[in-house]
């Protein structure tokens, strides 16, 4: 990690980007501002008499002491500026949406990626304490599964015509109901009006159906009398309020543990009181920044990157072209936009928040659930299930039909066989919720997993060590171990390269295929030099 502050240059210092200069410049991070408006340039000047304030984007673009730029610039404009300053290898904060259509998007994110630039999105909502507790307790299964999600962004006035009320308000939304749902939505349909201009729509209606039953809409509209962000929530158990307007600080972010009972074969609303609910108070603007200049300096991609910000897209390009098919439903056509040396099967799910390395390859009707990272040069054959949040290294290989819940980590060169298992609570009941038991299971470097084998939660399996396909894993397997049978128990030791050792007779153990040598020392085995 470098400890030293990132430079940043500004590109716009109009309407939203004065508020990105003030937190840049609070932060002592602020090393310029360009703008090509007199008038923005001036108050710059004004506000900011140490920062160079300049007219031309070029000069940020050639200054080797600039290490990253934020651009709040109109959104027709994202695409090309953000592609000119990741070419100049500088790291780049682009504003909400990406770029207006995923082509553009998705050269953006081949770009960042192949020069190992830090690409990223204001998806401001995001980074709101009080979005991040609501993330938090549906993950925790604090509101029961999921059901119905609905957001209205309203407001009066800063009408635009480079993009319509979808693509200016809506991205916020989206981001958030992908990000809580975990997922891509199957299909979308979106219906609205357009008064001022009969070519950018004012005001518009979406409704994202998820596969299991989940259901979302976002209203948005620019004609509203008076302004009203609204998030509600609503799980199986209970439903989560959080509204940013019009009331006051300490009931922003509300939860009710409403239900339904059945009274004489008829279901019956019965009302919970409110709760509220406390949150960090820290300026989003502020966290969204500080995460800019996280991510800058651990060169990890941040919440928002550019993956997540092109699944934003996809989801704004069916809903525009369910606009322009007057309502009609839309499905979403691909998992995923191309990502270099990527390959995802079109029948494979792929939701929000997901890293895959270079070179990996996702089969038939898999899914990766969102939160997890997948190294490079890793397969994942058909019928398999990952996530969510899980762990995977580089040169991972799944076989078919394996599921790798939660709590699981594969780390490098791991191989599982065809149809194993992994648990992750010990003794389950489908009646109890015991998602806060989970029980962690690590797989390390090198290890085999046989065909059919089980893996009992809690368990770690040691480098290179070799699971027997059909074998019960139910404790601890060390190191180059050979573990077989219901309940598994040691056979014996295996190589590095897999092959099972013989002891020779006098003493030791010598790989019969690369020839490396071992010797047992207590209960492990320890390699030696083969001279």
């Amino acid at each position: 990690m470098n400890s030293q502050k990132p430079r940043i240059a500004l590109v716009g210092h109009g309407y939203w980007g004065k508020n990105l200069a003030r937190n840049l410049s609070e932060q002592g991070i602020l090393s310029a501002i360009v703008d090509n408006h007199s008038e923005s340039l001036a108050k710059a000047r004004e506000l900011y008499p140490s920062v160079p304030c300049l007219t031309d984007f070029n000069d940020v673009l050639v200054d080797p002491n600039i290490d990253a730029v934020m651009i709040a610039t109109p959104a027709v404009t994202h695409a090309s500026l953000g592609l000119e300053a990741l070419q100049a290898d500088k790291d780049v904060f682009l504003e909400k949406p990406l770029a207006l259509n995923i082509n553009e998007g998705a050269a953006l994110v081949e770009e960042a990626e192949s020069r190992g630039r830090i690409l990223m999105v204001g998806h401001l909502l995001e980074y709101h304490p009080a979005v991040r507790e609501i993330e938090r307790q549906v993950k925790n299964g604090d509101l029961g599964g999921l059901r119905y999600i609905y957001s209205n962004r309203l407001n009066w006035g800063r009408l635009r015509r480079e993009e319509n009320i979808l693509w200016s308000f809506a991205p916020h939304d989206i981001s958030v109901v992908l990000r809580l749902v975990g997922a891509l939505p199957q299909r979308i349909q979106a219906t609205g009006g357009a008064w001022i201009d009969p070519d950018v729509h004012d005001l518009t209606v979406t409704v994202l159906e998820f596969s299991g039953g989940v259901r979302a809409h976002i209203y948005v509209s620019w004609l509203h009398p008076h302004k009203e962000q609204r998030l509600v929530v609503t799980g199986e158990r209970s439903v989560m309020v959080f509204e940013d307007s019009a009331v006051e600080p300490s009931r922003k972010l509300r939860s009710y543990a409403h239900s339904v009972e059945w009274l004489d074969h008829a279901p019956v609303a019965q009302k919970a009181p409110e709760q509220t609910i406390a949150f960090d108070s820290t300026e989003p603007l502020r966290l969204e920044c500080e995460a800019f200049v996280e991510a800058i300096q651990t060169r990890t991609p941040p919440r928002t990157d550019g993956r997540s910000a092109l699944r934003v897209l996809q989801v704004l390009d069916a809903a525009q072209r369910s606009l322009g098919l007057g309502g009609e439903w839309v499905e979403i056509e691909s998992p995923t936009p191309a990502v270099p040396d990527v390959s995802v099967h079109p029948t494979a799910i792929i939701d929000a928040d997901v890293q895959i390395g270079t070179g990996s390859r996702i089969w038939h009707n898999s899914h990766i659930c969102s939160g997890t990272k997948i190294g490079n040069n890793c397969t994942f054959g058909q019928n398999t299930y990952v996530g969510p949040g899980v762990q995977i290294g580089d040169r991972v290989r799944v076989q078919n039909n394996v599921s790798v819940y939660a709590g699981v980590e594969l780390a490098d060169n791991v191989f599982v066989g065809p149809s194993a298992v992994f648990t992750n609570v010990k003794n389950p009941r489908s009646f109890v919720n015991r998602k806060a038991e989970f029980a962690p299971t690590k797989v390390n470097k090198g290890a085999t997993i046989g065909a059919n084998a089980t893996i009992v939660c809690g368990t770690t399996i040691g480098a290179y060590a070799f699971v027997a396909a059909g074998a019960v894993v139910t404790r601890d397997v060390r190191e180059h171990q050979l573990v077989a049978g219901n309940p598994a128990k040691p056979k014996g030791w295996a190589c590095t390269c897999g092959e099972i050792l013989r002891e020779e007779a006098r003493g030791g153990f010598e790989c019969s295929r690369c020839g490396e040598c071992y010797a047992e020392e207590g209960d492990c085995l320890i390699p030696i030099s083969s001279t």
